[in-house]
């Protein structure tokens, strides 16, 4: 089930300065003090003043009770465009999908994105404890310890109709784990291997634990701006070729076997102009493996339920057949809250302008950007992509 929807270009619209402001498993500070960093950062990259930010879009699980409105008088902002996107692993795309529509019609011109979390040792137990009304009322009280035991009712149900088995899903941990090893703020700072893989412990029947993204502090960041307002800035930038959005999609399936992407990749690749073969490198939203085979199908690069023989047959490694998550992803460098749906933005936007942190792509001109998020027990809630190109 595809859509084919005529989507408007998004032509003179680009995304420049990204920011990443590196990690710690635990911070003292506050929200507030990793998203102003990342602000401090953006402004001295763009050599720009916080006054010519007209534009801020914020997402945090942990900046509470504060919203994108309290921000701006904490940083001293007075943008004529405001948006808050709780929408954890999709709101980097929808955030320049959003922004790149308000840069276009004139509601603002410089647009400041920014997904930031910290992480006190307690502060994930109380995310999780208040994630949502379902999670308060139906998943919480009784035990469950979060998105492990949702993904694992997930991931078996996906082995049980594909035949997919933890070696195929080691196969990508252990590839990612080998991209983070040249970033220097990843959590994982050891080269894994299939057998350690295989053996770890067991978190939620099948998930173990190199399944699981590590929670920690920190920011990414970057601006949505017009491309003469790049240029006039010095500033190199990557365009936007197409994007999806979709939400709460395929609410018959019992248990999630595919999201929202795959009512969507007709208007995904024909806004673009593109096929899947096209594409240099891919960066998808992580926070389990299962959820990486689910974006490989639903984004075209295989057919429903071929992603298992897609993942034997190919090399995920920044040098191999398909490159993949080439900072190591949220698996290996870690989940900084509400920054894990912007990991992939910052990092496909260094390998296009040349400037990755890590290992450089050899000549990437376009990589695809795809998020999920938003949990409840049996699902996630929303998805979205976008195929960005070098300038």
């Amino acid at each position: 089930m595809t859509s084919g929807v005529n989507a408007k270009s998004y032509d003179g619209v680009v995304l420049c300065a990204p920011i990443t402001i590196p990690y710690r498993r635990y911070s003292t500070n506050s929200a507030h003090w990793w998203i102003g960093r990342a602000l401090h950062e953006l402004v001295k990259r763009a050599k720009i003043k916080p006054k010519d930010i007209d534009g801020f879009a914020v997402s945090s699980f942990t900046v509470g009770p504060d919203t994108a409105i309290g921000l701006t008088q904490h940083f001293g902002l007075s943008p004529r465009w405001l948006e808050h996107i709780p929408f954890g692993g999709a709101s980097g795309v929808i955030a320049i999908r959003r922004a790149a529509r308000a840069v276009q019609t004139g509601d603002a011109e410089i647009v400041a994105c920014v997904g930031a979390d910290t992480n006190h040792v307690d502060s994930f137990r109380k995310t999780l404890s208040t994630f949502s009304r379902f999670a308060q009322d139906a998943v919480y009280p009784y035990g469950s310890g979060g998105a492990n035991s949702s993904f694992a009712l997930i991931t078996k149900n996906y082995m049980n109709m594909y035949g997919a088995k933890r070696e195929d899903f080691g196969k990508l941990c252990v590839a990612q784990r080998d991209n983070a090893l040249s970033i220097p703020y990843a959590m994982m700072k050891k080269k894994l291997t299939l057998d350690e893989y295989m053996a770890a412990r067991p978190i939620a029947d099948p998930i173990h634990l190199f399944d699981c993204v590590m929670p920690c502090a920190g920011a990414e960041a970057l601006i949505v701006c017009r491309e003469d307002t790049a240029k006039s800035l010095g500033l190199p930038f990557v365009r936007i070729l197409s994007t999806i959005e979709r939400h709460n999609a395929f609410t018959n399936d019992p248990v999630q076997m595919r999201g929202g992407w795959a009512m969507d990749i007709d208007t995904l690749w024909s806004a673009a102009g593109m096929k899947p073969a096209d594409i240099d490198f891919v960066e998808t939203y992580d926070d389990y493996p299962v959820i990486v085979m689910m974006q490989i199908e639903d984004l075209g690069f295989c057919k429903k339920g071929e992603g298992p023989d897609f993942v034997r047959s190919h090399n995920f490694a920044n040098d191999g057949t398909f490159p993949h998550n080439t900072s190591g992803g949220q698996l290996s460098v870690g989940q900084a809250g509400a920054g894990g749906g912007y990991i992939g933005l910052t990092e496909a936007m260094r390998q296009l302008i040349g400037e990755p942190i890590g290992t450089k792509i050899a000549d990437a001109k376009t990589g695809l950007v795809s998020g999920f998020g938003m949990i409840n027990y049996d699902r996630g809630l929303s998805s979205c992509a976008a195929i960005l190109a070098r300038a």
